[in-house]
């Protein structure tokens, strides 16, 4: 404490102040106490760092918690030795020799968060193709927990059911498994379950494996890519990890945690639908699932993947257009140029659809404080409609909306997940 003190008398010789009137000793009073209650706030924050690590060293030995550990580990039943849910890109990736490009689509077909749910029933947005999946808490947060052995599902799509991807699409999701095999099946539109176009597939005995094409019935597989030569750490590792699919025209590419592991050439186009499954002999877990028509262009061609059809067809199935293609300065509200191209195609569609109405909302990622990023918002939203309404839109027909960095769809740490989460919604009223 005697730092303490010597900094309040430094502080208040600087003032001018001294100590011979009832004013300066009350200034002097002040001074003190907060320098006091700063340096114990530090001092607070020092033990229960030490105390943290050791408590959180000490239930990692205890649990099991530490990769390689062969203990087996259900975070429903014992939600205190959890996992960080936090994703972990592979320790051994060089992250230097691989890409982090993934776009996502921005026309939204669709979307669980996996929230509002009855644990222990169904999850209401998917169908049942065979075995059992029922919503499931992990550390206090709702999910979509797979049964052991064997569990096939599929998005719950009441338009077109088996045909929603187009040319361009991309799925995402986050999925915590200890052990088993999972796998994601895309379909011809024409073709049943099983009769799949290609498939993604890990866990077993490697990492990720991507086995592609099957023509129609046929059950040879023509083409194959596999990560297990270059992703050493295997994924069943008790934590979740972000997994992210882009189909171009011809090119698949698969990422995780934002780093891409594949980028296989000369796929076949045609997939309509999809389906998961899992099978093993523990449950496995996943939420936050998005699916949308759209992406980056072949080769890094920065071009917008919206149009009047396209938005069109998004809000009349899912009430909704949402788009990362509106860029705004970093931490202001001014509309870059190249945002101008995606908003004059929603300018077209409203313009041609004089009765639709938009609720402009404004999303932000948690760089800064919530207040902040809710004021950002705001701003952003408006600047929206100023642009639409100089293109001669009515602005009675549009209400802008910010709701800041409170509804994330991506992680936010990372630079893939920042850039999600700063995203434009045109809400249908």
């Amino acid at each position: 404490m005697k730092r303490t003190f010597s900094t309040i008398a430094a502080v208040a010789m600087i003032l001018g102040t001294g100590a011979g009137s009832a004013q300066a000793q009350g200034l002097f009073n002040k001074i003190k106490n907060k320098v006091k209650e700063k340096v114990e706030q530090k001092i607070d924050n020092a033990i229960d760092k030490a105390v943290n690590g050791a408590v959180d060293g000490a239930t990692n030995a205890a649990k099991g918690a530490v990769n390689g550990s062969s203990e087996d580990y259900d975070p429903v039943a014992n939600p205190a030795g959890a996992p960080s849910t936090q994703s972990q890109a592979p320790a051994t990736a060089d992250v230097s020799n691989v890409k982090s490009d993934f776009v996502p689509g921005s026309i939204v077909v669709f979307e669980d968060k996996v929230s509002g749910e009855q644990v222990g029933e169904f999850p209401s947005k998917w169908d049942l193709e065979r075995g059992n999946a029922e919503i499931a808490t992990v550390n206090g947060e709702q999910v979509i927990e797979f049964a052991k052995e064997d569990s096939w599902i599929k998005p719950l799509i009441s338009k077109n059911p088996k045909n929603y991807f187009g040319d361009e699409f991309t799925v995402e999701f986050d999925l915590m498994y200890t052990e088993g095999g999972f796998e994601i099946d895309f379909m011809h539109p024409d073709e049943a379950r099983d009769h799949e176009i290609f498939t993604l597939t890990w866990g077993y005995n490697y990492a990720l494996r991507l086995d592609y094409v099957r023509a129609s019935s046929e059950s040879n597989t023509d083409k194959e890519g596999d990560s297990s030569q270059d992703q050493k750490t295997q994924l069943n590792d008790k934590r979740w990890h972000h997994y992210a699919i882009s189909f171009n025209k011809r090119v698949i590419k698969v990422y995780v945690d934002g780093i891409r592991y594949m980028n296989v050439p000369a796929a076949k186009a045609g997939a309509g639908w999809m389906t998961f499954f899992y099978r093993g002999d523990q449950p496995a877990y996943m939420k936050n699932v998005r699916i949308a028509r759209g992406g980056g262009e072949l080769y890094g061609r920065n071009a917008t993947d919206a149009s009047e059809g396209a938005i069109a067809k998004a809000i009349a199935e899912t009430g909704k257009f949402v788009t990362n293609n509106i860029l705004f300065e970093t931490g202001k509200a001014d509309l870059k140029p190249e945002s101008m191209d995606e908003i004059q195609k929603v300018a077209d569609y409203m313009k041609k659809n004089a009765t639709a109405r938009f609720l402009v909302v404004g999303h932000t990622d948690n760089v800064g404080s919530a207040t902040s990023n809710q004021t950002l918002s705001e701003k952003r939203a408006k600047s929206v409609v100023a642009a639409l309404a100089k293109l001669g839109v009515d602005d009675f027909n549009l209400k802008a909306e910010g709701r800041g960095a409170s509804e994330p769809v991506a992680d936010n740490k990372t630079a893939e997940g920042k850039a999600k989460n700063r995203r434009v919604e045109f809400i249908k009223k």
